[in-house]
């Protein structure tokens, strides 16, 4: 008798559901329906939107009490982190999701079963089925034992990054801009010049900073600017 690949996976999960039509729709892609059109069943788009809400609402709560002396700033870009769409993907491999995902055949194919977009969606939308089916606590069950030790690597990375790097990657994550740097002034004698460095977010100085090179210069605005953008916002 061949096993239920749905019930399997509940059991690797952790969570049986009462409704199962909430976790089929959970796990199917738009180009399944396009492709079985008498289904009378909805794709995990709006899953997903609930499900989105719900994890940066448990991430960031987790956060909260795991850290108790992070500022909002390093809370804010850790929280980015953990539900980034590459870290999501992850997880989503972690709990074999991307073995029950309901895919078209041209998706498939086209290696929609790897892509992490599908596979971040898809984790999304499990987690708003859950809520739906389980509520909050039932979330929290799964998802927390992912993010520990997720966020204790992105915490040990992190200590190993200068200011740009971390303004880039809050920036990006937070506003979709990369910043951008120019040298505003520079002052003293050529043995011991001084520069001055502004960073941008679009058309905004957000950050400005000084140094005895260009580039301390421009770390100096970035530190500026995660402190202002993310700890005073």
């Amino acid at each position: 008798m061949e096993s239920d690949p749905l019930a399997e996976f509940q059991r690797r999960l952790g969570y049986h559901f009462r409704d199962p039509g909430l976790l089929r729709r959970a796990l199917t892609h738009t180009s399944y329906l396009n492709e079985h059109p008498a289904e009378e069943e909805d794709d995990n788009q709006r899953l997903e939107f609930l499900g989105d809400a719900v994890l940066d609402f448990i991430a960031g709560d987790w956060i909260y009490r795991r850290y108790p002396d992070f500022r909002e700033g390093r809370m804010t870009r850790l929280r980015a982190a953990l539900v980034r769409t590459q870290t999501l993907a992850r997880f989503a491999r972690q709990i074999g999701l991307d073995r029950v995902l309901r895919l078209g055949h041209g998706e498939e194919a086209a290696g929609g079963r790897d892509r992490p977009a599908n596979l971040c969606d898809a984790f999304e939308a499990l987690a708003g089925a859950v809520y739906l089916d389980g509520g909050l606590a039932s979330v929290r069950a799964y998802f927390e034992p992912l993010i520990a030790p997720a966020a204790a690597e992105i915490l040990s990375a992190e200590a190993d990054k200068d200011a740009k790097s971390l303004l880039q990657e809050w920036s990006q994550a937070q506003r979709g801009i990369t910043p951008r740097y120019r040298i505003v002034a520079e002052y003293g004698p050529d043995h011991a010049k001084t520069f001055v460095a502004e960073v941008l977010l679009g058309t905004d100085v957000v950050g400005r900073g000084h140094g005895h090179s260009k580039q301390a210069a421009e770390q100096a605005a970035a530190r500026s600017a995660l402190e202002e953008m993310t700890d005073g916002n």
